[in-house]
Order: structure tokens, then C-alpha cells, then sequence
């Protein structure tokens, strides 16, 4: 049985869908549907069960038969939100949890794949798999971070594969739920169809208008890293997961715009609020993953960006 947690979510479901692509349905899903709409991304998969996250801490922690049967984990669950300063939840659910799993892991010789997050760079420039590089600005970064650091420390007594995905800005299908987490490309969807109007920040950080530039990655490539993992049990370690070039937002818009065949920039004042928390530019250093073996191209924001269109307009 491969356990997917998260799998009820945006890259969660993805990643239960590329499993059953390659015929593999023995999948148990953990999740926390307090959220009742992410039904949706687990009504189109095909899985042997469902578990409420709070019941598989507690069937991690006795040991429970089921356990015998796991052989795999996805570890995709976490509280996603990067203004989200609960940091008593932030840290029990994105940290000591993922430490629970981690230890349930490598005491079984379970591969264990999860997810870490690119916010642990924070304003840094530089974004290599390095200590000297992580400098996160919410406690959401600081949560991913303290349990990489974790797995760091007890790297060299680890036999089985541990793998820790930083994921740069994924955006694809099935993220509706994530609200205003949602992609940009989620939201200039939305509103080339209600005002034909994209709203972009006016210049800041040292660039101009709409120029300030992510790493967006297409959910496409992650499931596809996160398969190659699985398939090369012998690798573990940190990797960026990111396409490796930095695209500005009005890139993600002019894509947008070119797809619906209309609509029009607007730049908006950028707000006080996120000017000292800001990534106004991320490009992950994708060596490391070179250097492991990983050789597929990354689809382009043109061809990914038009693809996500295509799925929400769709519907």
C-alpha cells in the first residue's frame, strides 16, 4: 500500500492520479476534510481507502496492523498557508507530524517523499540547497526549514530513501480550494471572465511593473519528479523542484490573456503589508536534481499556463 497524505489536495491528487496512471490503486489517502469541496480531487482518483489525518497519527503512533502493509510515502499534507501565524498549529501539523512519519519511516525502511517548500529561501537571491541560503520570513518557511534541518541531523544514520522536494510556485488544475493560495494564473483566470481586468503589483524591489519573477513550475512536472524518486530508490536527499528559470507575472498574465484571446494589465499599488516579506524573485538552482540523474525538460509557461486554462474553462 503507498500512503499519499494530503490527497485530497492540489499536488496530493495529482500525485494519486500518477500513481493510477501506472496502474497502481492499493492507495491509502490521508487528509483532513474539514474543507468538504476537496471531495472533488478524490472522486476522480481511484484509491483503496480514505483516513482522517488525526486517526493516522494515532494508528502511526500504535503501530496498527495496517501499518504492515505501507510500503511507500507521499508525504503532501501540510497547513499551506503563508500568512497563516498560528504557530502552535503551524509547527504540529507542517512539523512535529512530518517528524512522526519520518520516524515511522525509516524504522520500517520505507521510502519516504516529501514535501518542503522553496519559502525557505525567504528574500535570499541565491537558491541552493544550502544552510547559508535559508532565511525563511513566515513561520510556514520556518516549519519547512526546521524539519529539513531535522532530517538533516540524522541524514548519515538514515539507510532507507528520504527525499525532500522544496517546490517553487506550482500551479495547475485542481487547486480551487486553496482560495487566495491559488496560482496567479488561478486568479487572472477568474478575472479576464469577470472584468476582462488583471491585477498586477506596480514596480517594487527593483523592478518595474509586473516584473517581479517566480519559478512557476506546472503541476505536470512536479508529479513527474516525484515519480522519478520513487522509481530511483537510491536517491535521497534536499532537491529544488522548480523549472530552474524565473518568469515574471506578467508573463503568467500575457499567457493568460493570449489563451482567452482578451483582457487587459492593470497595475495596483503594491501593499506595505508584504513589502519586508516578499519574494519579489525565485529561480530554483535545479543542479543538484541534474546532478542526481533527473533529465526531463520542464514545460514551458506558454504551453503549461494555456493547458491550465484549457482544464478550468473546461468545466
Amino acid at each position: 500500500m503507498i500512503v499519499v497524505t494530503g490527497g485530497a489536495g492540489f499536488i496530493g491528487s495529482h500525485l494519486v492520479t500518477g500513481l493510477n496512471k501506472l496502474g497502481k490503486q492499493d492507495i491509502l489517502v490521508v487528509d483532513n476534510l474539514a474543507d468538504g469541496k476537496k471531495f472533488s480531487n478524490l472522486s476522480i482518483n481511484t484509491i483503496a481507502d480514505y483516513i482522517d489525518k488525526t486517526d493516522f497519527r494515532q494508528l502511526i503512533q500504535n503501530r496498527n496492523e495496517l501499518c504492515d502493509k505501507i510500503e511507500l510515502i507521499f508525504h503532501q499534507g501540510a497547513c499551506t498557508t503563508t500568512t497563516e501565524w498560528d504557530g502552535k498549529y503551524m509547527m504540529d501539523n507542517n512539523y512535529t507530524y512530518s517528524k512522526e512519519l519520518l520516524h515511522f519511516s525509516i524504522e520500517r525502511s520505507i521510502p519516504f517523499i516529501y514535501a518542503s517548500s522553496a519559502a525557505v529561501y525567504g528574500t535570499n537571491s541565491i537558491f541552493v540547497e544550502g544552510p547559508e541560503n535559508e532565511s525563511p520570513v513566515n513561520v510556514y518557511g520556518y516549519s519547512k526549514l526546521l524539519f529539513d534541518n531535522y532530517y538533516r541531523s540524522i541524514k548519515s544514520k538514515v539507510k532507507s530513501q528520504v527525499v525532500g522536494l522544496r517546490y517553487f510556485n506550482v500551479y495547475g488544475p485542481r487547486e480551487v480550494h486553496k482560495n487566495n493560495m491559488a496560482s496567479v494564473a488561478f486568479h487572472f483566470n477568474n478575472q479576464v471572465k469577470d472584468t476582462g481586468i488583471l491585477k498586477l503589483f506596480e514596480g517594487s524591489h527593483g523592478y518595474t511593473d509586473g516584473e517581479q519573477k517566480r519559478d512557476f513550475i506546472f503541476i505536470d512536472d512536479v508529479i513527474n519528479v516525484n515519480m522519478w524518486m520513487m522509481d530511483n530508490p537510491d536517491v535521497s536527499g534536499i532537491y529544488n523542484t522548480g523549472t530552474g528559470k524565473a518568469n515574471s507575472f506578467n508573463d503568467i498574465a500575457n499567457a493568460v490573456i493570449d489563451w482567452h484571446g482578451k483582457g487587459e494589465i492593470k497595475y495596483i499599488p503594491f501593499p506595505d503589508n508584504l513589502k519586508d516579506s516578499y519574494q519579489s524573485f525565485t529561480e530554483a538552482d535545479i543542479t543538484k536534481l541534474r546532478s542526481a540523474g533527473y533529465d526531463k525538460k520542464f514545460t514551458s509557461i506558454k504551453k503549461g499556463v494555456h493547458a491550465y486554462m484549457e482544464a478550468l474553462n473546461s468545466e
